[in-house]
């Protein structure tokens, strides 16, 4: 078994450690985000997207522990699957931001069409309600796409359009921009990730190639001048002593 170059450890640490905290982070926003919507009436319609949640953090963090005990111990079989798991994350992330790239271009009308659901506005529950309320303040606009007639019987303070308002006073356009800049931001953060993942499969490959060379051992070399007389006078030089 070969030796591993003192840096390459180092890096390859120092690299499975931010994994790991990225995913601790992860992991305590998704319990957060449980906890902050267990009351929530559409609780089940985002059960999907938490259970992700906690995949995406529990997987990798346990992979990284998982490294992190093979290159301290120097086990190859911990290396295989850090090496093996995380390639497989990599193909994952890599597939879902093609799929994501691919239904951009849709996701104006999903959008509205999943927020024209919740018309009249009144009946939402209190977090799409809250959340129309404080853009309608925002950008003194008003209801989705009929303004105030999309609250129903009662309108909220907040619906008032000024002369500077957006014709025609529709907050839809800011609630599908919101959107794009939310996906935006998604995209770079999985191709951070794609990234980090990437560069740490690299160094485990290298430090599972250090291990997998045989060490060099030294020639023993016949010195003919190393005879027996030597070592017999060197016994009755001891005995003199």
């Amino acid at each position: 078994m070969g030796r591993v170059n003192v840096w390459l450890k180092r890096s390859y640490v120092i690299t499975s450690s931010l994994i790991a905290i990225i995913s601790t982070l992860l992991l305590g926003l998704a319990v957060f985000s449980h906890g902050a919507l267990h009351k929530d009436e559409e609780l089940e319609k985002l059960l999907a997207g938490l259970h992700g949640m906690y995949a995406v953090s529990l997987i990798p963090l346990l992979l990284s522990i998982i490294g992190l005990y093979g290159v301290c111990k120097q086990k190859k079989w911990a290396l295989i699957v850090f090496a093996v798991g995380f390639i497989v994350g990599i193909l994952f992330l890599i597939f879902c931001g093609i799929v994501a790239l691919v239904e951009l271009p849709e996701m104006a009308e999903d959008v509205t069409t999943q927020l024209q659901s919740y018309v009249p506005l009144s009946d939402a529950n209190d977090r799409i309600s809250d959340h129309i309320n404080a853009l309608q303040t925002q950008y003194q606009c008003c209801g989705l796409g009929q303004g105030y007639l999309d609250w129903g019987k009662h309108i909220p303070n907040s619906c008032l359009c000024t002369e500077e308002s957006t014709s025609p006073c529709s907050c839809l356009p800011h609630l599908i921009a919101q959107h794009a800049v939310a996906m935006n931001y998604t995209l770079g953060v999985m191709l951070g990730l794609t990234l980090l993942l990437l560069l740490s499969v690299v160094l485990c490959i290298l430090i599972l190639c250090r291990l997998n060379q045989k060490e060099k051992t030294p020639t023993v070399v016949y010195s003919p001048e190393a005879k027996s007389g030597n070592y017999i006078v060197l016994s009755d030089a001891a005995d003199t002593t």
